[in-house]
């Protein structure tokens, strides 16, 4: 009996052990962390190490925000910290340089950077000039944030993309996020640079979820303004985009490469001062090139990249004239149909790489 009782017992206890050792190779699920909390956690953990940095704007502090982006900063931080404006972009702005010239460490919230035309004033003539017209001696360590670009069904007045404005002024540092590593570690670093930085968010990038590695999970980490990062590698052509268009640029390198055009995609990360040189050296590698953004296509972001490559070392690797994909060159319409072919979709993104490739 007690034989046949070990016979049964053994296979058991075989196939226990196999699912042990099954369990046990099971790679950890990643951590989860949408855009809007990647934020949120940069800005928390800033206004606890520095206790010079504080948030403003409209609807920010008992509200936690328009966008939810500032949840829970008002209970912690409470009035002198965090806050609540009237709806006067140029009033708060102007407040906001005052106290960054004052030693302060401001991040001023724009609702929508569409609203930032109200504190232009402030934001280029107060802010970006300073540091130079003092000779130096008057920094201005201020953060202007929000959503940026096209969101929906919010029509022309509250769709626009400001990359090329604000890229175009000395004097300002400007980044654009795609996803919540991103997000994080450049609003930090944008809290902790001496000089005027505009962060350009999308409103519809906030509620999603991106794999979050552990390195981001760190109070310490930063993302260096003025690096762009290579989000895929490839061989046959370079597309370069930033802020929500990169997710575009890399479904459509997904769909190509099972045709066997392999693309590299280039997240830029920060439009002012440009990463040059990571372009550069993918266009000597793939010899083609195509840029992608939301804005207007008329002394945009991507003919500013186009004009750098024939301006510097690469151009004379091209194999096929560099194209651009942009935004139509309309004030953006209501109607979702119209919307939808008012910005770049993947099919676009295909299709310019085809016809570039001559495919």
């Amino acid at each position: 009996m007690a034989a046949v009782s070990g016979l049964v017992r053994r296979p058991l206890e075989q196939v226990s052990g196999l699912l042990r050792r099954r369990f046990h190779r099971t790679a950890p699920a990643a951590l989860q962390v949408t855009v809007r909390e990647a934020i949120n956690q940069g800005m928390d953990e800033e206004l606890e190490r520095d206790e010079k940095v504080f948030l403003l704007g409209e609807e920010v502090a008992q509200y936690d925000g328009a966008y939810k982006v500032s949840r829970g900063l008002w209970k912690k931080y409470g009035d002198k910290r965090i806050i609540d404006t009237p709806i006067s972009e140029m009033g708060f702005a102007g407040i906001a340089v005052g106290a960054a010239m004052a030693g302060l460490r401001p991040i001023c919230e724009f609702m929508t950077f569409n609203f930032s035309m109200q504190a232009i004033d402030q934001v280029i003539n107060s802010a970006a000039k300073t540091y130079y017209m003092s000779g130096g001696f008057q920094s201005v360590p201020i953060v202007f944030r929000g959503p940026n670009g096209a969101s929906a069904g919010v029509a022309a007045q509250h769709s626009q993309c400001f990359a090329a404005w604000y890229g175009h002024c000395p004097g300002l540092k400007v980044v654009s996020p795609w996803n919540s590593e991103d997000a994080k570690g450049l609003i930090k670093s944008a809290i902790r640079d001496n000089n005027p930085v505009v962060v350009l968010e999308n409103e519809l990038m906030y509620g999603v979820p991106f794999e979050f590695p552990s390195e981001a999970q760190s109070k310490d980490f930063l993302i260096p303004i003025g690096k762009a990062k290579i989000e895929r590698q490839g061989t046959h052509i370079t597309v370069v985009s930033h802020s929500r268009p990169v997710g575009h640029c890399l479904e459509a390198a997904t769909v190509l490469s099972k045709e066997g055009i392999e693309c590299e995609v280039i997240n830029m990360r920060t439009i002012r001062p440009m990463d040059i040189e990571t372009i550069e050296a993918s266009v000597m590698k793939t010899n083609h090139l195509i840029t992608v953004e939301g804005g207007w296509p008329q002394f945009g972001v991507g003919a500013e990249i186009c004009a750098r490559i024939m301006e510097g070392p690469a151009f004379n690797f091209l194999d096929a004239p560099a194209v651009r994909v942009t935004g139509a060159d309309v004030p953006m319409p209501y109607a979702k149909i119209l919307e939808d072919n008012s910005v770049p979709q993947v099919k676009d993104i295909i299709f310019a790489i085809k016809k570039t490739l001559n495919i």
